[in-house]
């Protein structure tokens, strides 16, 4: 017979100083400011000492975020949405995604219950450089690419390789047995979303088993590893911040963008 105490005080979710892994079983559902018919699963945000915030948005029929002054990148889990943006519409189904300009006058909206892999962040100009201009696209006309000469291991990169961006998004799928070269140590801070598949993730000293519905925050200088366990493929999403001098340091990070949350 199922005790349904066999689970209590039980989770996969951990917390250290230089990571989180959080699981949808500890998941806690919020409402961000301007949203309507719509719910967000904060995953980390600047008082977890990330200079970004990602967080699933969950729709219903008609729903729709709120506004941010902050660049803000949208890919589509399941459902579909529609982006208003500079007086045209445009509709994204899953693997669909958006890069919206930091400032940009834009509605998102989902036109059936669907979710969404929200990134927002508060642009670092350069001043020989132009901010990006929107993109709106689909994972599934992205280049994949061998990482490291590993054809078990392919990598699409879903914004643009220029200096124009201050951080990248990429989707990584492992077949089953694959895995990173090496433990990595890096400046750059991650966010990651596990699509699907699942396996072993390294996070400093600690090793976790990941799956699908898993997001993990790796801080600066977080070693970090993963394989590929199982019989499927494992697939996941990762944001990094990239292309600008560590000595510029966060831009405005004691001050949120609105819609963001402490």
């Amino acid at each position: 017979m199922h005790n349904p105490l066999h689970n209590l005080g039980q989770t996969r979710s951990a917390q250290k100083h230089n990571h989180v892994l959080l699981t949808p079983d500890t998941f806690v559902r919020t409402a961000l400011p301007g949203m309507k018919a719509c719910a967000a699963i904060v995953h980390t945000g600047p008082a977890m000492g990330a200079r970004f915030t990602q967080y699933t948005a969950e729709f219903e029929s008609g729903g729709e975020l709120g506004a941010t002054t902050a660049q803000r990148f949208v890919y589509v889990l399941e459902g579909q949405l529609k982006i208003e943006l500079d007086g045209r519409q445009n509709e994204l189904g899953t693997r669909g995604y958006a890069y919206l300009p930091e400032s940009s006058s834009h509605r998102v909206a989902a036109t059936k219950p669907s979710r969404a892999a929200v990134i927002e962040k508060p642009y670092q100009p350069l001043a020989s450089f132009k901010s990006p201009s929107p993109i709106l696209s689909s994972e599934d006309t992205a280049v994949s690419e061998p990482l490291d000469g590993d054809a078990s291991l392919q990598v699409k990169h879903l914004l643009p390789d220029t200096m124009q961006f201050d951080f990248a998004v990429n989707s990584m799928v492992y077949q089953p047995g694959a895995a990173l070269s090496m433990v990595e140590m890096h400046i750059m801070e991650h966010g990651l979303l596990m699509l699907e598949g699942g396996g072993i993730y390294r996070l400093g000293d600690s090793w976790y088993p990941v799956t699908a519905g898993d997001f993990i925050w790796m801080a600066p200088w977080c070693p970090q590893w993963f394989g590929a366990i199982g019989k499927v493929p494992a697939k996941y999403l990762i944001y990094k911040d990239w292309n600008r001098h560590p000595l510029a340091g966060p831009s405005s990070a004691s001050t949120p963008p609105s819609g963001e949350v402490r």
